[in-house]
């Protein structure tokens, strides 16, 4: 179960960036009664996305080494700059975008910078699930042991 907690790690974070972004949000813009009540909970919804986003880059982070080495696992060196990456991404669309288009300023502009950190988001966490998948990502390596074969 060890060796596959990057993979459903990173599969969590890009499904829900998935989910939310290309599913649940557009169907709140076009099924709620009006665009500010749409845009309401669209916010609240990015906001709990990015907490997703932050906890799933943490525990990435956090599990990219084994215990008491110097070295990472073959996942996590291909994947750190795109795990540093999107947690950046998150916390520059959480704390840098979204105020901005809740105050309404400029909202074209806005907007689509929110989009394009949101879209270049995705793609990092598609990278590092991509990475956890490679063939030779296995977090635990099985001893043969001459004695027993």
């Amino acid at each position: 179960m060890r060796h596959r907690l990057p993979a459903l790690v990173a599969a969590l974070w890009w499904g829900s960036l998935t989910t939310i972004g290309f599913l649940v949000v557009p169907l709140l813009f076009a099924y709620l009664p009006s665009p500010s009540i749409a845009g309401n909970m669209a916010a609240r919804l990015f906001a709990a996305q990015t907490w997703v986003a932050v906890a799933c880059c943490l525990v990435l982070l956090l599990i990219a080494r084994p215990r008491h080495a110097v070295a990472q696992y073959p996942w996590a060196q291909g994947a750190m700059l795109f795990v540093l990456g999107g947690l950046l991404l998150a916390l520059v669309n959480q704390y840098g975008v979204a105020p901005r288009i809740v105050a309404r300023q400029d909202l074209r502009l806005w907007h689509s910078v929110g989009t394009v950190t949101y879209m270049l988001q995705w793609g990092c966490a598609l990278a590092v699930f991509w990475h956890t998948l490679r063939q030779d990502a296995v977090l635990i390596q099985p001893e043969v042991n001459p004695d027993k074969v």
